[in-house]
């Protein structure tokens, strides 16, 4: 098939957007260990923790008791109350049913969210670096993007200042991803709730991404929902995948006013239906049980990421902030590029991953040109042993 011909067949939509990065390494990365390669994958962005055994235990008494069937659309009333009632305890926020849908992972409840609100033409504002996925699902529908570059020297820190600045009579909504992926950063309570303010006052929808909001290593949690004055314009995008490791059961939610979650039930229903009903019994669990798990994971992250940064700051050339909350790292790698005949850190991580057999995600993902991205829920023996090799092959550029 032609190029021409092809441009003919697929819809420009499908044109606007990329294959995820962070998909594509894990493919590769499987390519190259189904090929016998003893790879350190610092690539996956998910809890290395099993999940908790009374979560799995509701999900396989759902099955014993042949609940396998259909439910309604938005997720059975139970999922939706044990959603809004540990919202509420948490933060304070304040969710009626049929303001709260359940989703097949948080990356649907954004996607649909995006797919309702944007139109053509829209501008939304995004924070760099930013989730390799809100590009292009802004893109998808339309919508123009607003980079909002941060800056290193200050932690890649969001402020109300800056968003401020970057709105335009054309600004339909602003996302922000706190604590962020891939870089850690949080959003202060302060600049928060003046971003909340900014956002309702002038009739901007603030989507919400609250995936690490429970792994916040920089003091308690925070939420938007806890400001229910402005809740009119305010759409919080949640997931338990990494909260309570649940990467692979695809369990995400979405709480906003009436009229939105209304229009996310009519786009689900036309494409998913409901979330697996399975999932919706394992997620009332994690979301109504001991939440002992969370916190048991959020101390062995804080002590993780401690001990890949120093293993990280013994690699000469490499420097790197420290995250404050999700569980990654972001090293600027930006010395090494032009060593060796490598001139951008995509062709950094792809020799990282070939000759040091090390996985990483190189930073164009993200938005950024001098940085890689770590995850770092393994073992510290695999800390050792991947930030060795990185060191080596790094200090073999020259």
């Amino acid at each position: 098939m032609s190029v021409t011909t092809a441009a003919k067949i697929f819809a420009d939509r499908i044109g606007r957007i990329e294959v995820s990065a962070t998909m594509a390494v894990a493919a590769e990365a499987a390519k190259l260990r189904s090929q016998g390669a003893n790879l350190v994958d610092f690539g996956a962005g998910e809890p290395h923790f099993p999940t908790p055994r009374h979560i799995k235990d509701a999900a396989i008494a759902a099955i014993e008791a042949n609940f396998t069937r259909y439910t309604v659309v938005p997720g059975i009333p139970d999922v939706r109350k044990a959603i809004v009632d540990r919202h509420a305890a948490d933060f304070g926020s304040d969710y009626a049913l049929d303001e709260a849908i359940f989703t097949t992972g948080g990356k649907q409840a954004l996607f649909n969210t995006i797919q309702i609100l944007i139109d053509h033409g829209d501008e939304v504002i995004l924070p760099v670096p930013y989730w390799v996925s809100f590009k292009d699902i802004i893109q998808y529908a339309g919508g123009k993007v607003i980079y909002l570059e941060t800056s290193e020297a200050e932690s890649f820190r969001i402020t109300a200042d800056a968003i401020e600045k970057a709105i335009t009579p054309r600004t339909k909504a602003i996302i922000l991803n706190s604590p962020s992926n891939p870089a850690g950063s949080v959003v202060s309570a302060e600049d928060l709730e003046r971003i909340v303010r900014l956002a309702h006052d002038r009739g901007i929808y603030l989507l919400l991404d609250e995936c690490y909001v429970y792994l916040n290593y920089a003091g308690k949690p925070v939420s938007g929902g806890s400001f229910t004055w402005a809740k009119e314009h305010l759409v919080l995008l949640g997931s338990l995948s990494k909260t309570y490791a649940m990467t692979g059961w695809r369990a995400g939610f979405a709480l906003g006013p009436k009229p939105i979650i209304a229009n996310l039930n009519k786009l689900q229903s036309q494409s998913t239906s409901n979330a697996t009903s399975i999932v919706q019994k394992g997620a009332i669990a994690a979301l109504s049980g001991s939440q002992e798990c969370v916190a048991e994971f959020r101390a062995e992250f804080i002590d993780l990421r401690d001990y890949m940064l120093a293993r990280l700051r013994e690699i000469p050339g490499v420097s790197c902030t420290t995250p404050q909350g999700a569980f990654y790292v972001y090293p600027n790698i930006g010395k090494f590029l032009g060593k060796g005949g490598i001139r951008t850190a995509t062709e950094l991580a792809t020799r990282l991953l070939h000759e040091a057999h090390v996985v990483t995600v190189p930073g164009e993902a993200f938005g950024t040109a001098e940085h890689i991205r770590l995850s770092y829920p393994v073992t510290k023996q695999n800390i050792d042993e991947g930030t060795r090799r990185m060191g080596k092959f790094l200090s073999q550029l020259g």
